[in-house]
């Protein structure tokens, strides 16, 4: 049986992660667009998964704010997909 509160932490580890460096990736003039549309596919992938992750841990009875920690870490990867969509809409003019 999976440790899913051991894949949320790893997760949640991620994306901290993820939320330091997505910016600084972004903000280089020299990123091309293939590599922003890469990262942005990348961190929607990362929001479907952690979303199939939170209706995983409700559909499991786990503890609500355990559910809500999930779904607050599904907006955070979505924040960071947003951006790099708007830095990719910047790219291609």
């Amino acid at each position: 049986m999976a440790d899913w509160l051991e894949i949320l932490r790893n997760q949640a580890e991620t994306c901290s992660h993820m939320g330091k460096e997505v910016p600084k990736m972004l903000a280089n003039p020299d990123i091309a667009a293939d590599q922003v549309r890469a990262l942005f596919e990348a961190l929607e992938e990362q929001v479907q998964f952690v979303e199939k992750l939170a209706r995983t841990l409700e559909f499991n009875d786990y503890d609500p704010d355990v559910v809500k920690a999930a779904e607050e870490l599904e907006e955070r990867y979505a924040d960071l997909a947003a951006g790099a969509a708007e830095r990719l809409k910047q790219l291609l003019g």
